[in-house]
């Protein structure tokens, strides 16, 4: 892995962190409540544009929050320019992450097919 790579992962990762911080810290938006998380950021390699993937747990208040997100871009991305020692600060594109959602559904599907298993394996041992 070249060293342009390297700094460009350190600098999404230092993106995501500080938008994170950003988000929880500085927003006075109601609509930014509930379970959600900054799971990850994607810069460019000029530096110009990152990708911010936010997961929301809650199925009724992702819409809401994506909203409010993309309301307040522009004062994230000042902020995220005061925080952070780069020439630009990155055009911000939030994306609803769906990762979380679909692993703690694929966890109940998983949990409940382990249980009608169990039962057909008792069953067995009981003929």
């Amino acid at each position: 892995m070249s060293n342009s790579y390297q700094r460009i992962d350190r600098i999404s990762e230092e993106v995501r962190r500080e938008t994170d911080a950003i988000i929880r810290e500085e927003l006075n938006d109601p609509r930014i409540g509930g379970t959600w998380s900054v799971t990850r950021a994607e810069v460019t390699g000029d530096l110009r544009y990152a990708k911010i993937y936010v997961s929301v747990l809650e199925d009724d208040r992702r819409e809401a929050l994506m909203e409010a997100l993309k309301n307040a871009k522009g004062f994230i991305r000042r902020a995220l320019g005061k925080r952070m020692i780069i020439r630009y600060a990155p055009e911000l594109i939030f994306i609803s992450d769906k990762n979380i959602e679909y692993g703690v559904h694929i966890a109940k599907v998983l949990a409940e097919t382990g249980i009608t298993e169990e039962k057909t394996d008792d069953e067995d041992k009981e003929s």
